[in-house]
C-alpha cells in the first residue's frame, strides 16, 4: 500500500472573530462545506440623478452581501464520546457564532459600574472583526448581520445535536475599515484578486475571439 488516495485535500470554510482577549471563542470552522454560496453585489454608483459625465462614476467598492446555510451534527461527536459531544452537544458551535453578535459581558459591566459612578463617557462595545473564509482566495472581513439557526433533534436532556445555520453576512471594505487597517487591507487584497483573475479570463477569450475571427476571415472567398 502506497498510503496515497485519489481524494483530492479539502479545504474547510470557516468564519473566524479575532479577539485578542479570548482568540478561541469565536473560531467555527465549517463541519459540512455550504454546498451553496449566494452573493449579491450592488454598486455604489452617484445615482439617477448625476450630473452630466457623472453617471459612470463609483463612489467607491461595490456593497456585497453573502448568504451562506451550515450544517452542524454532533453524531460524529457522540460515536466518539467525546465529553463536549455527550453533554452540550452543539452548544459550544452554535455558542460560538452567536457571541459575533454579543458585547462583552465584562465590559458591558465596567460601563454599568461607570455609570453608576457617575461617568458619563462610557466604553462603547465593538464586536470582534469577523472573517469568511472560504478558500485561499477568499479571506473577507465581514458583519453579521442575521443568524438564524434550525434545531432538528436533540438528546434525551433536549441538548440540540442537529442544526441549520443560515447567516447573512455583508462584506466590510476597506471604504468601511480603512486601508491601513487589517480588515481593510485583506479586503484591498481581495480586489487585487479579482483584477489578476479578470485580466486572466479576459485574455482568454480574447485569443479565443482573435483566434476565431482570423480563421473566419481566412474562409471569406
Amino acid at each position: 500500500m502506497s498510503g496515497l488516495t485519489r481524494s483530492p485535500r479539502l479545504l474547510k470554510g470557516a468564519i473566524v472573530g479575532i479577539d485578542l482577549f479570548n482568540p478561541v471563542a469565536s473560531v467555527v470552522i465549517f463541519q459540512y462545506n455550504p454546498d451553496t454560496v449566494t452573493r449579491t453585489i450592488a454598486p455604489q454608483a452617484s445615482g439617477d440623478n448625476a450630473d452630466r459625465g457623472e453617471a459612470l462614476r463609483l463612489k467607491g467598492p461595490p456593497q456585497e452581501t453573502i448568504k451562506i446555510d451550515v450544517e452542524i451534527d454532533a453524531s460524529d461527536q457522540l460515536e466518539e464520546v467525546k465529553v463536549t459531544g455527550t453533554t452540550i452537544s452543539l452548544y459550544p458551535a452554535l455558542s460560538s457564532l452567536e457571541m459575533l453578535l454579543y458585547p462583552k459581558s465584562a465590559l458591558v459591566m465596567a460601563n454599568e459600574v461607570l455609570a453608576r459612578l457617575g461617568i458619563i463617557e462610557v466604553i462603547p462595545p465593538e464586536a470582534p472583526l469577523t472573517l469568511l473564509i472560504w478558500g485561499l482566495k477568499r479571506v473577507l472581513p465581514v458583519r453579521v448581520a442575521q443568524l438564524t439557526i434550525t434545531e432538528e433533534a436533540f438528546d434525551p436532556d433536549l441538548n440540540p445535536i442537529r442544526a441549520k445555520v443560515s447567516m447573512d453576512l455583508r462584506v466590510l471594505t476597506y471604504q468601511d475599515l480603512g486601508l491601513v487597517s487589517v480588515g481593510g487591507a485583506l479586503h484591498m487584497t481581495h480586489q487585487l484578486t479579482k483584477e489578476v483573475m479578470a485580466s486572466i479570463s479576459g485574455y482568454g477569450i480574447s485569443k479565443a475571439f482573435v483566434k476565431e475571427t482570423l480563421s473566419g476571415v481566412g474562409t471569406i472567398e
